[in-house]
């Protein structure tokens, strides 16, 4: 983070709601919140600070990695004086969670979990400071938020005694994975993860991003492969912790696939349970066909989903995967190809737009639905 960045942006007290909201609950569960140097180093210890002071963090957030588009890949409007998009509580606030009537929205910040991995403890201090400032400059003051806990992910253990240091805030909902871990998350070197998760009944988040994006295919030329790319790592993530036998051994474990769309779900069940029925030998702890595990432990998030000449085939994608209730709204929040709570519900088969905008988020995460909320707009 350069000093650019780095000065103090205003937090003020919540505005008035706007009171054109939608007749259904709305949850948004991808905004991203961003820390800036002010705010990880006083929440470091003196060792862990002088680290970060000299040497930073040696893996590149996604607006510094290439290829990235112009102004970093965020919203022209979202960068607040001073300081980056997201850094800035009021700013969420204005054009977010008050613009649109947002009655509960789930944080996911892309900062921490894959910084420091080249030193276990400090990359632990790194994450637990992320944590700290989220629960002080956003969780405190502003009620209608919730946040997933960052993890160092490359060190589990580590990672692991995070979670159970949180567990008991019922403000943090879930815990935090990206995407590209050094190995595929199905290994057993991440098992700790889940097993603290599923000892504080808490979800796990895999959201696109992480160290090692591109995996078997080279890093991309151009922004445009690695953005239409997200579906093929996701899937990745899908298939591993699901062959390695992830879910045998953690049967109510649940995995929210976050920002990597959802029509490739239905031919990946296709696939799967047809290759599986030639070669369950192979893997004997998958005692029912894949699909099954699918839709009994996985949840998507609609930003980016894809979106159809003709909406049409778009409920005919959602029809044929048959996990309805597992599709949870999300902004993508402050970047670029943000989608509206006010025009997403467009692309939605209107029969589930109520489930989506809000109601299936309010049954995974345990939130409220706000009092005579249904319908639509």
């Amino acid at each position: 983070m350069t000093s650019t960045i780095d000065t103090p942006a205003t937090t003020a007290a919540p505005t008035t709601r706007t009171p054109n909201r939608a007749a259904h609950t709305i949850v948004d569960s991808d905004i991203h919140p961003h820390a800036l140097a002010r705010d990880i180093a006083p929440r470091l210890s003196a060792e862990h600070r002088e680290r970060w002071e000299m040497f930073g963090s040696r893996v590149p957030g996604p607006p510094e990695i290439y290829p990235r588009v112009r102004n970093s890949g965020f919203r022209l409007d979202s960068w607040p004086e001073g300081g980056f998009p997201g850094s800035d509580l009021q700013m969420t606030r204005d054009q977010l969670l008050d613009e649109y009537g947002i009655d509960h929205g789930i944080l996911i910040p892309l900062q921490g979990h894959t910084w420091g991995a080249e030193q276990p403890h400090y990359a632990a201090g790194l994450t637990r400071a992320v944590n700290d400032w989220i629960a002080e400059e956003w969780l405190d003051p502003e009620p209608r938020l919730r946040s997933s806990i960052n993890i160092a992910t490359e060190s589990p253990d580590l990672a692991a005694a995070e979670i159970r240091r949180l567990a008991d805030d019922p403000r943090f909902v879930q815990v935090l994975l990206s995407t590209g871990g050094e190995s595929g998350y199905g290994t057993r070197r991440y098992w700790p993860i889940y097993a603290a998760a599923a000892e504080a009944g808490l979800p796990i988040c895999a959201h696109t991003g992480g160290l090692e994006q591109h995996r078997g295919a080279g890093w991309p030329s151009f922004y445009l492969e690695e953005h239409v790319w997200n579906g093929n790592t996701m899937a990745s993530l899908v298939t591993s912790m699901l062959c390695e036998g992830v879910f045998t051994e953690f049967p109510d474990l649940q995995v929210i696939c976050v920002e990597g769309g959802i029509a490739w779900a239905g031919p990946l069940m296709w696939a799967l349970d047809d290759a599986w029925s030639q070669l369950r030998r192979d893997v004997p702890h998958l005692r029912k066909p894949p699909s099954e595990y699918i839709r009994e432990h996985f949840w998507f998030t609609t930003q980016p989903i894809e979106e159809p000449d003709d909406p049409a085939d778009l409920a005919t994608a959602l029809e044929l995967i048959g996990m309805d209730e597992r599709i949870m709204f999300a902004s993508d929040y402050p970047h670029w190809d943000f989608d509206s709570p006010r025009q997403a519900p467009k692309l939605f088969p209107a029969a589930l737009r109520r489930q989506i905008m809000g109601s299936n988020a309010c049954a995974l995460y345990g939130l409220p639905e706000r009092p005579g909320a249904e319908g639509e707009r």
